[in-house]
């Protein structure tokens, strides 16, 4: 049974890979689905999304800012839409040829304005916080944003012949996106920043080194510049195996690395190369949540937390996120088999 406890100190105090009272555990994103499930009853208000992950035994809620990038208003049928709690909804990205494939298109393409972002959702949650408990600020996708605009193809050929256009929609996003850090920085009640923007793939990175020093770095460095300025801690998710640019994280100053993708990189290896800069959170396997056993859950969660939690800087969760195919009850095994030894 989960009792709840939520001690946002403590988790916080484990993001900057020191030794807290108990192993928190942490996810990017529950499907709404699962939410409504383990509470029983519909996602409708903030009031039901504070509601699970308190019940859920997190410390903290996490929250998006609502923003419009949807490419219906220039009629294309590639629509980026989202989940009711704000994330992004999955779905397979063009390889080809994206909404954005000309200076020309750039120009047509109906790009928010910064006023248009609304925070609306980081109010209600303040005022409706249990004790104890705090906000995750949490958005990403600069550098995956940028190529999926254009279609994996089209940057990839547009990198070697013309890169204009790739800068002209990098800068953009990243405008946008850099606002809305710097605005939920200054919100008292978010505690930590988390930005995702998947660079790899579990064999390699997505691009070569150089082409993220010139369109992912840069930013991901302005974000950990706002964190550090009000000193809360940054949390950068990226998919894939990442040791080849390891280094240049953690000097954008990131504090924690989420998800350690379980078959692209070995959690005990990254711990023991980085385990001093870093706090890691995640690797229980997604897959083995939907189709494993309980037993094999709990086997896998008490191997993370004998090898890389008794120390400190380590947050239990999945490897990628919790979507609606999880099995729910080994979920709940998950996070029960933390919170019984913490």
């Amino acid at each position: 049974m989960i009792i709840p406890n939520p001690d946002i100190n403590s988790f916080i105090k484990t993001l900057r890979n020191k030794r807290a009272d108990f192993i928190p555990i942490a996810e990017l994103g529950v499907h709404p689905i699962i939410k409504e499930k383990f509470i029983g009853k519909k996602i409708l208000t903030i009031k039901d999304e504070i509601e699970f992950w308190f019940k859920a035994g997190y410390d903290y809620v996490k929250l998006q800012p609502m923003v419009d990038f949807n490419p219906a208003k220039i009629k294309s049928d590639s629509n980026l839409t989202f989940n009711d709690d704000g994330s992004i909804f999955r779905k397979w990205a063009s390889e080809s040829s994206g909404v954005i494939t000309s200076i020309k298109e750039f120009e047509q393409y109906v790009f928010p304005k910064l006023d248009e972002i609304v925070y609306k959702r980081f109010e209600e949650a303040a005022k409706n916080l249990p004790e104890g408990m705090g906000i995750v600020g949490q958005y990403g996708d600069i550098f995956t944003m940028t190529w999926e605009m254009m279609g994996f193809e089209n940057f990839s050929l547009s990198l070697f012949e013309d890169d204009r256009l790739i800068k002209l929609i990098n800068d953009e996003v990243g405008k946008i996106v850099l606002r809305m850090f710097e605005n939920m920085s200054q919100i008292e009640e978010v505690k930590a920043l988390w930005y995702s923007d998947d660079i790899a793939y579990s064999n390699g990175l997505m691009v070569s080194p150089d082409t993220l020093d010139k369109y992912f770095f840069p930013w991901l460095k302005k974000i950990g510049e706002i964190a550090k300025s009000v000193n809360k801690p940054l949390i950068y998710h990226s998919d894939g195996v990442l040791f080849d640019v390891m280094d240049k994280i953690i000097d954008c100053g990131v504090n924690a690395l989420h998800p350690i993708e379980p078959k692209a990189m070995n959690i005990v290896e990254v711990k023991n190369r980085y385990g001093d800069k870093l706090c890691l959170i995640g690797n229980i396997d997604v897959d083995l949540l939907a189709r494993g056993s309980k037993e094999e859950v709990v086997k896998n969660v008490l191997f993370n937390i004998e090898n890389i939690g008794r120390k400190g800087g380590y947050c239990v969760g999945s490897g990628n996120s919790i979507p609606e195919y999880v099995n729910l009850e080994n979920y709940i095994a998950m996070i029960e088999t933390v919170k019984s030894i913490s």
